[in-house]
């Protein structure tokens, strides 16, 4: 009969703790504000923060964006003047946040050398581990 009174509790309480511990699931994967995009020369970078990330150890972060080359006049003036400017990486999760920069580099070929000057379109930031995605606020 003791043995009764003790086994009965503890397989209550085992119940109580292994039937409701479960993986934490993340309450709700966003942006911190507004991912920040810069272009220095052919250089796109992109520094951002996001939050609500739960127990991952890492995310999988990919800037990509097609980068023309444009002449004095304000034209692009070749299709072969266009490349697509790529750039990614894993990023460490602490607390549920994760703070990133990447930068990618366009190549041309022929160079776009000056006067010529690189122009970036369809840009894009995406963390493929939360399908997050994010592009540059238009200016002005």
């Amino acid at each position: 009969m003791r043995l009764r009174r003790f086994i009965a509790p503890a397989v209550i309480a085992a119940a109580a703790v292994f039937g409701f511990a479960g993986p934490a699931m993340a309450g709700s994967p966003h942006f911190v504000g507004t991912p920040t995009f810069t272009t220095s020369g052919s250089t796109l970078t992109v520094s951002a923060k996001e939050a609500g990330l739960g127990n991952e150890a890492q995310i999988h972060a990919v800037l990509t964006a097609d980068a023309l080359c444009i002449n004095g006049g304000g034209n692009h003036p070749k299709a072969v003047n266009k490349t697509t400017a790529t750039a990614e990486g894993d990023f460490p999760v602490q607390n549920g946040k994760a703070d990133y920069t990447i930068t990618a580099t366009a190549v041309f070929q022929p160079a776009c050398t000056p006067p010529m000057t690189v122009q970036f379109q369809n840009v894009t930031l995406t963390d493929t581990t939360n399908n997050l995605v994010a592009t540059p606020v238009p200016g002005p």
